[in-house]
């Protein structure tokens, strides 16, 4: 560790979260410690946590009050984890049409922390969380962070779209002190932007190599390509798509290290990730409580890929009480080599959005487009951007409270803006949009390329 990381771990770092009152170093302490807990210590931590969520959202929230007492499932005596199960499954839909009753009482909406994500599935979702939750998740992810090798202060290489750069000084003094993060953005990725990001990296020298999966995947080809070989992280995270055999195998051969792949949602945060060991995916059971069902609704077996049921241990301000994330888990029934007690997840499966093209070649990521489309504009319930051709693209489009003609204009004017002004953006306004035969719903498809 250079002087300069060194002393922003353990100066700049407590001294910020000082003063700005930030629990999350205290949060990132505690978490490191229990981590190494046995199976049965951290299962009984998970169990006691679920039992005051679970209890506390029976008595103070509106929307579950009314969800137990119609499942026939009290609060008020003692219950198993077999009565949890007869509560139904929460749909991202429900979640939808109940984001204001799904507050609980106490919580003042206007002071929560708000986000609208497009998730996996191309459906927008309201989401409520307090300032304590924020901590705790961040907490947990610097946490899971340093399992790559990365340690706190050292500088980060994100490949991610619509990157948050800093603007005014103080935004970039507390950059440099805290800890650098350079950005390749997946909204144009081609020759000039990849090696502008290799000079970059050259001179903050970022020790973790963070992003899409096969955002990750497109930057190694492109450094294969150009012939550049010294780029030498300590660790590589994968994240935000399924992490393909191959392109894993192809990131290691051009970095030289392993990558470790995460999984989360925005709705409830980090959900499993691989240790130092790549093993499998160690489950958050410190925040989640997570279930893999059949279609019926049974548990499904060790080694068969179940819908992932997951209920949210620390959001108390809007629970997500065995919610149906809409990806599809497979349980391990095998235990890890590095000695933590949580258990593994095999891998996630159907988790792909496809890259679109310019005419150029350069590559856009459809979870920036997501992002920038589906989150940000208001009145889109649902929507999947189809290119057909290098000039032509068709937005399906399902449309919420508020679409009208401008927000299509908005966005063809943004399309433009990303594909060239000579394209062609024609609309399908549907009342769903189907998801492919493997079940699984695509945000972006790409019919010009098949890599």
């Amino acid at each position: 560790m250079s002087f300069m990381n060194f002393l922003r771990k353990n100066v700049f770092d407590p001294l910020y979260c000082h003063y700005t009152r930030s629990p999350r170093r205290s949060y990132w302490r505690e978490l490191e410690k229990s981590q190494f807990l046995t199976e049965k210590e951290l299962q009984d931590r998970q169990q006691e946590k679920l039992k005051r969520l679970v209890e506390f959202a029976g008595k103070e929230n509106a929307f579950y009050s009314q969800r137990f007492e119609k499942a026939g499932f009290s609060t008020g005596r003692p219950w198993t984890l077999d009565d949890f199960k007869r509560i139904p499954v929460l749909t991202k839909k429900e979640i939808r049409e109940n984001s204001a009753r799904m507050i609980s009482n106490g919580y003042d909406i206007d002071r929560l922390m708000h986000f609208k994500t497009g998730g996996s599935t191309g459906k927008s979702l309201d989401i409520y969380i307090t300032e304590e939750c924020s901590e705790l998740r961040n907490a947990c992810a610097r946490r899971h962070d340093r399992w790559t090798g990365w340690e706190v202060g050292e500088p980060i290489a994100a490949v991610w779209g619509n990157p948050q750069l800093p603007t005014t000084l103080k935004e970039r003094i507390k950059d440099t002190l805290l800890g650098p993060v350079i950005y390749l953005d997946t909204m144009c990725v081609n020759n000039a932007s990849v090696t502008a990001f290799v000079r970059e990296w050259e001179a903050v020298k970022p020790t973790l190599l963070f992003g899409h999966a096969h955002s990750i995947f497109l930057l190694a080809r492109y450094l294969r390509q150009l012939k550049i070989e010294h780029l030498r992280p300590k660790g590589i995270l994968s994240t935000s798509m399924m992490l393909l055999p191959h392109e894993r195998q192809y990131i290691e051969d051009v970095f030289q290290v392993k990558v470790t792949d995460r999984y989360g949602c925005e709705e409830v945060s980090l959900i499993g990730c691989e240790c130092e060991e790549h093993q499998g995916m160690h489950l958050n059971t410190d925040h989640l409580f997570v279930e893999f069902l059949n279609e019926d609704g049974t548990a499904s077996g060790v080694g068969e890929a179940g819908n992932l049921v997951i209920t949210d241990l620390i959001n108390y301000a809007m629970p997500f009480v065995r919610y149906r994330v809409e990806d599809v888990g497979v349980p391990s029934g095998r235990k890890c080599s590095c000695g933590r007690g949580f258990p593994l997840m095999e891998q996630v499966v159907g988790r792909i959005a496809d890259f679109l093209v310019k005419p150029d070649g350069s590559r856009v990521a459809g979870i920036s487009l997501i992002e920038n489309t589906l989150t940000k504009y208001k009145g889109l319930d649902q929507m999947q951007i189809v290119q057909t051709s290098y000039e032509e693209f068709i937005i399906r489009v399902v449309p919420g409270n508020g679409f009208n003609n401008d927000i299509k204009e908005d966005l063809s004017v943004f399309m433009k803006e990303i594909f060239g002004s000579n394209i062609k953006v024609n609309y399908e306004v549907l009342t769903s949009i189907l998801p492919e035969e493997s079940g699984k719903y695509r945000f972006t498809v790409c019919k010009v390329i098949n890599e």
